[in-house]
């Protein structure tokens, strides 16, 4: 049976062989706090590529020591990261898997000793530090941190960069009415509070040429925050900028507790796709390839995240086709028992 879940998909030069993507997750297996990819990480990453999953996401990476959220984050803040991030693309590729990752910075979310930074001085809860406010330096510095970020991503042999601006990590902060109440050129304004996501794009934008897709939280569960509206209108801007997906997740902004069940997120992602006319990710409680299959036949989004199934079961892929009645391909040394 033709599927629409084991479709490939073009992204510019970048072609899935399925829609299947893992979402990125921390695995807070760094050691010696120096952001490195760990053995660990290498054997985790391609388990996920031999199980045939269309693109392999690597997990939040910072792009500045201080915007971890733990001491024990991949980094991509340094050229010493770059080796290490190569080892698992190489590994990844070999199975004809594609290779993303997610650059981030924590923002007032980082649960570190150092100094944390955020638009404006408002502490997320009271077990994390009150944040300094950023100034217009912080902020240029940051934007080139991105830019260098991308660099090496580029130089690990990525073929996907995610900008992570959901979950209240630092680029959410300033997109929010909720965390940002600066007065100057970042704060106030729609617009205004979009000016650092603008520009961080256009600073990866001088050193990647490859697809981009941007992770929001697509729903922040206040009414004094930012609605459905206002990320469409996000979407159609970051569209312009050369976006190529926006990978719909939602929360995390403030501590709030968010309602799920499975597909809760989906409303979002499909208003997006048609609203703002952008390619558009589903993540969020998608178990079942019979599930993954009905969200993308139906128009509902393009690609499909998987995050805690594929924890629990590296081969999602399979147990997806043959819920679906299918077939793929598997790895030459797993033949035997794929028949």
């Amino acid at each position: 049976m033709e599927t629409k879940l084991f479709s490939p998909i073009q992204f510019d030069d970048v072609e899935l062989k399925n829609r299947i993507v893992m979402s990125p997750m921390c695995m807070y297996s760094c050691d010696n706090q120096d952001g490195r990819v760990t053995p660990f990480h290498i054997t985790h990453y391609e388990s996920r590529a031999v199980g045939q999953v269309g693109l392999v996401m690597l997990e939040a990476s910072a792009v500045q020591p201080n915007g971890r959220i733990s001491y024990e984050d991949l980094g991509i803040w340094s050229d010493e990261h770059i080796d290490g991030l190569k080892h698992v693309t190489n590994r990844i590729h070999a199975h004809d898997a594609k290779a993303a990752i997610q650059l981030a910075h924590a923002g007032r979310k980082a649960n570190l000793s150092d100094d944390t930074y955020a638009p404006s001085p408002i502490r997320f809860n009271d077990k994390l530090p009150m944040p300094k406010e950023m100034t217009l330096d912080d902020i240029q510095d940051t934007i080139q941190a991105f830019r260098e970020a991308a660099r090496r991503a580029k130089e690990a042999n990525f073929d996907i960069i995610e900008i992570h601006g959901a979950h209240g990590y630092l680029i959410n902060q300033f997109l929010s009415p909720l965390t940002n109440q600066r007065d100057d050129d970042y704060g106030g304004s729609l617009p205004n509070r979009m000016r650092f996501l603008n520009e961080i794009l256009e600073a990866i934008q001088t050193t990647w040429n490859g697809p981009i897709f941007v992770r929001l939280s697509t729903a922040e569960y206040d009414e004094n925050g930012n609605q459905l509206d206002d990320i469409v209108s996000i979407a159609e801007t970051l569209k312009t900028q050369g976006v190529s997906l926006i990978d719909c997740s939602s929360g995390g902004v403030i501590p709030t507790k968010v309602p799920t069940y499975p597909g809760y997120q989906l409303p979002m992602a499909e208003t997006i796709k048609h609203d703002a006319t952008i390619a558009t990710g589903a993540v969020g409680l998608i178990t079942s390839g019979i599930q993954a299959e009905e969200i993308l036949q139906n128009h509902r989004a393009d690609l499909v995240f998987i995050g805690r199934q594929l924890l629990t079961n590296p081969y999602w892929p399979k147990q997806a086709a043959d819920q679906l009645n299918t077939t793929i391909t598997s790895p030459v040394q797993y033949e035997r028992g794929w028949r």
